[in-house]
């Protein structure tokens, strides 16, 4: 693989948007164990909360997704590969984000309260800037 096409790889894994109309491995793999990805996002999208039993089992999946996505830009940096492999584990960093962007948004506790306030912030900042427009 070029150094070009690494850069390539590494600004594609970096992108905030990659995971948006990208198609996704139906598995990924982290450390020795694949998973269904597919089945993943859909049934985190079946969720209302994070039961109390089920909030360290997701605290502890989301350090392990981050982890594992470390190792992967890390060898996507360094290791020789060549361009199928490099396409291979941009793959699998974009499966691990979309993964970790479904942990991050089950709602937490708290979170229609947190929601609520921001809410009302937002509302209170428009219309301060609309009586200012105002005057």
């Amino acid at each position: 693989m070029t150094t070009a096409q690494r850069r390539d790889f590494l600004e594609r894994a970096n992108r905030q948007s990659a995971t948006i109309g990208q198609t996704l491995p139906e598995t990924i793999t982290v450390g020795d164990d694949d998973l269904p990805l597919e089945e993943f996002l859909i049934e985190t999208r079946k969720v209302e909360g994070i039961p109390d039993d089920a909030k360290a089992l997701v605290r502890e999946t989301e350090r392990e997704l981050t982890g594992e996505r470390a190792r992967l830009v890390k060898r996507l940096e360094t290791a020789p590969i060549d361009r199928d492999g490099g396409e291979r584990i941009v793959e699998t960093i974009v499966g691990i984000d979309r993964a970790l962007n479904a942990l991050r948004s089950l709602r937490r506790d708290g979170f229609a309260a947190e929601t609520q306030s921001a809410s009302l912030d937002d509302h209170k900042r428009w219309l301060e800037f609309m009586d200012s427009i105002r005057r």
